[in-house]
């Protein structure tokens, strides 16, 4: 039998009702949570107003929806298959033929809607408001004016060019980082050999131009040339720039992969922003693992004794999930597991093992 219409629309409603109750009563604590620790923070910090620190724990609430919505998911649906089944709803579908995957398809296809959501709308929200957080905390809490780092080294930017390579070196950067002093910049042709040097006092990024100011050009020859003025060309703003070293969590799901792409020819590691991308798109699939998880465990109650073993054991499963998602993480960013299988494993594994235990509950 094919589950009606009006039926799998009722599931759905109620479904998600579920999971928007449970995310709003989460993030209603996490809120309150949040707004305590940046008071503590800012209790030995000078001129931050109550205002500035209800502003920053605002901000910073997209972010942590994305963290923790799929605890709400679980936490919903665990809900919801306990209700259905202590209602005997679950028992009346059964017994119209309906099976578990038609039952469970409703609640499927509105966490598949909801993640898609997340990383096509609400992420580039979630970013945007999330760099600003971030601007406010460093300015505020850090007593810092720019997300810029760098070694005892200094700064190293390799650069794609029509004609090869750039390769340019500073120790002092401005808190914009559009300024750059003291800039030494080698060129190298497409097989990565010397074509010439430049060193000048500063460097300021224009659009699509570095201007470099009272600058030495040695070429190959090692003939110096001084100009009191000279432009090379770049594709580098200075966002890009203070991107490179925000979190990816700063960046939209839909720049990403343009900014991995002239991270790397920049010379940047882009592992973390790798990561970042495929576990965003790999979310909805998250979000699926959580629902069978919770059908798992739920509609076992009622057929059973020790109802209560079996939603703990639920939510211990979940909590699992995401302590194994962080390892796998983990390794992923050290470079251990290409990124990949890195974001994609922990989903997928528990999606393969929620069918399977369901299969069986189907069977028995």
């Amino acid at each position: 039998m094919r589950l009606s219409t009006t039926l799998s629309v009722y599931f759905a409603k109620h479904f998600f009702l579920n999971v928007a109750g449970m995310f709003l009563a989460i993030m209603a604590v996490v809120f309150l949570l949040d707004m305590i620790e940046l008071f503590r923070r800012s209790a030995n910090k000078d001129n931050v107003p109550i205002g500035l620190i209800v502003e920053m724990a605002a901000l910073k609430a997209p972010g942590i929806a994305q963290k923790i919505f799929p605890f709400s998911v679980l936490f919903g649906s665990m809900l919801f298959f306990i209700r259905v089944v202590r209602n005997h709803e679950y028992v009346a579908a059964k017994s119209a033929g309906v099976s578990v995957w038609q039952f469970l398809l409703p609640a499927l296809l509105v966490v598949l809607f909801l993640g898609f959501f997340l990383i096509g709308v609400f992420n580039p929200i979630a970013s945007a408001v999330t760099a600003k957080y971030e601007t406010i905390e460093n300015t505020a809490l850090r007593n810092k004016g720019t997300a810029l780092s760098m070694s005892s080294g200094g700064l190293w930017i390799r650069e794609k060019t029509e004609t090869g390579y750039s390769i340019l070196h500073t120790r002092d950067i401005s808190e914009n980082g559009d300024i750059f002093s003291n800039v030494t910049i080698f060129l190298l042709n497409n097989e990565d050999e010397f074509h010439s040097r430049i060193d000048a006092e500063t460097a300021k990024l224009v659009p699509e131009n570095w201007k470099l100011q009272n600058s030495i050009l040695t070429s190959r020859a090692g003939i110096p040339i001084k100009k009191q003025i000279f432009k090379l060309p770049t594709q580098f703003t200075p966002s890009n720039i203070q991107d490179s070293f925000a979190s990816p969590a700063t960046l939209s799901f839909w720049d990403l992969p343009q900014f991995i792409t002239l991270l790397e020819e920049a010379g940047f590691t882009a592992v973390r922003h790798r990561l970042h991308w495929h576990s965003l798109l790999a979310s909805p699939l998250l979000l699926c693992a959580m629902v069978l998880i919770a059908a798992t465990f739920s509609l076992r109650m009622g057929r059973t004794s020790g109802n209560l073993k079996w939603v703990l054991t639920g939510l211990f499963f979940g909590f699992f999930l995401y302590f194994m998602t962080d390892l796998v993480f983990a390794l992923g960013l050290s470079s251990r597991l290409p990124e990949i299988l890195a974001a994609w494993t922990p989903a997928t594994v528990t999606v393969l093992l929620g069918t399977a235990s369901l299969l069986h509950l189907e069977d028995g």
